[in-house]
């Protein structure tokens, strides 16, 4: 009997749509992020045994053509999509175009936007057999467990199907609770993708991208993470777990420089944090790494993780107007901010800040605010965005009922070149407004004398900081010097 054969794809879409990041779009620095919860999966289903085949059509340039060809020779037995928001109707059109050519496959659905709009996104189409809600590892292996043995698969926790013309919501999953059992994502990475598709401005060039936990206890109204993917329970994976990863991607990835640690909050635990740093040196791990963290971490261990070889974080900083973030429900002080930039300039550690400009309260004199801070705390790198509110989020509920969500049209998250656009306004800016202020910002950023300067001499320095710069800075000139609207 031939193997039960699946095919995941990160469908085609826009050119660089970097579907796997927390704001799916393409973006001004040419960030491509891996498509890491795909990929989890993909080794979970190896590891059960099955033919799995990944594609990564935006990052790897593959038209839809080029992905049926290789589902042609594929044959799936099911077939895997993820989507966004943005890019949903584009998703269900792929879907129903491979459907036409597997009318026997079962087609499956996950992901952010599938998990927040499950009805609707069956409505799309007929041909979505099952859509695989929240966390979907062990939901993809139990589901093609029953397919393969010719078994209708109504009882799985996290699945969502049709049932006599009606859709039948499961209950949730429960979230896996020892992720040790998870394949190395890198491994993964090794058999399906090419490290030199991806890029984070924030990181030396080439990164691996890997995940030590899983999940986030602060609710932050606009995550759509942990409200469709990681939840709200944080999660770890043992020390020794990740650091035979990290040696595995050390002694396998010659070319790579670097890891980025994705976890929500890398440093949710100090003591763990402290501990995997050490492992690090223990064992003679030497690649620098980038990892998330919130504002809050100590000097101490900021101290520990440069030891290490922590190159840089990154940070929400999200706003410098205390009620606006209370309002997001970050449970953080802006004062925390400023210790922490103070500590971490003082570790030698870099950090990137993320901005977001049109939360609740919003108004030109918070915003101008918010860009002080920027300049005031000096991040090695920044970005200012207005507030995306996805379904599925506490922000896009709260925005939908104070009127000031002006558009619920999935293609309006985009511009036509497949920018971030804002379906929010405030009192008193339009959307239009939001986007142009964030325009400014960047420019008042960027282009001052002493950051110029600042980014020459540490390129002189580092070569390879030098590399990274220069490839971001590429794409990144034309929106500095180009008003996006």
């Amino acid at each position: 009997m031939d193997r039960f054969k699946i095919l995941m794809l990160n469908p085609p879409f826009l050119k660089r749509y970097s579907r796997p990041q927390r704001n799916p779009g393409v973006t001004r620095s040419d960030t491509m992020y891996y498509p890491y919860w795909m990929a989890y999966a993909t080794g979970s289903l190896e590891k059960a045994g099955y033919e799995v085949r990944f594609y990564d059509a935006p990052a790897a340039g593959m038209e839809y053509q080029e992905v049926e060809q290789k589902a042609l020779d594929l044959k799936p037995d099911m077939i895997v999509l993820d989507t966004s928001t943005p890019s949903i109707y584009s998703d269900v059109e792929v879907l129903d175009k491979l459907k036409a050519k597997f009318p026997k496959a079962k087609a499956v659905m996950l992901g952010t936007h599938a998990t927040a709009m499950t009805d609707e996104t069956f409505s799309f189409s007929k041909n979505i057999d099952y859509i695989a809600r929240g966390e979907y590892d062990h939901t993809l292996v139990e589901l093609a467990r029953e397919l393969e043995a010719g078994r209708a698969p109504k009882d799985l926790d996290g699945l969502s199907y049709r049932n006599n013309g009606t859709i039948q919501h499961n209950q949730q999953r429960t979230l896996i609770a020892n992720l040790d059992e998870l394949p190395f994502v890198s491994e993964v990475y090794k058999r399906h993708l090419n490290i030199w598709d991806y890029f984070n401005p924030d990181c030396l060039y080439p990164n691996v991208t890997i995940l030590t936990g899983r999940g986030c206890p602060y609710r932050c109204t606009f995550c759509l993470w942990t409200a469709t993917l990681s939840g709200y329970k944080t999660r770890k994976r043992s020390v020794d777990n990740v650091l035979d990863e990290l040696m595995y991607i050390q002694n396998t990835f010659t070319d790579a420089r670097a890891v980025f640690f994705e976890d929500d909050i890398f440093t949710i635990d100090e003591k763990r944090c402290v501990e995997l740093c050490e492992g690090m040196m223990r064992r003679g791990f030497k690649m620098k790494w980038n990892a998330n963290t919130r504002a809050d971490v100590s000097y101490e261990t900021l101290k520990v993780m440069k030891k290490a070889g922590c190159r840089a974080l990154c940070v929400g900083f999200e706003t410098g107007n205390q009620e606006i973030l209370d309002a997001y429900g970050k449970r953080i002080k802006v004062e925390d901010f400023r210790k922490f930039a103070a500590d971490a300039h003082r570790a030698g550690i870099h950090f990137h800040g993320a901005f977001i400009v049109g939360g609740p309260g919003e108004n030109l004199q918070t915003m101008e605010k918010t860009l002080a801070l920027a300049k005031e705390i000096g991040p090695d790198t920044a970005q200012f965005y207005p507030l995306m509110v996805y379904p599925g989020t506490v922000e896009y509920t709260r925005m939908k009922e104070r009127g000031m969500l002006v558009s619920e049209k999935y293609e309006d998250y985009l511009t036509a070149d497949g920018l971030h656009n804002t379906l929010i306004r405030t009192q008193d800016m339009s959307p239009a407004e939001l986007i142009r202020w964030c325009d400014h910002a960047r420019r008042q950023f960027y282009l001052r004398p002493s950051y110029i300067w600042y980014k020459f001499r540490q390129g002189l320095k580092d070569k390879d900081e030098m590399k990274r710069t220069v490839k971001a800075f590429r794409v990144f000139v034309k929106y500095l010097v180009k008003p996006s609207v």
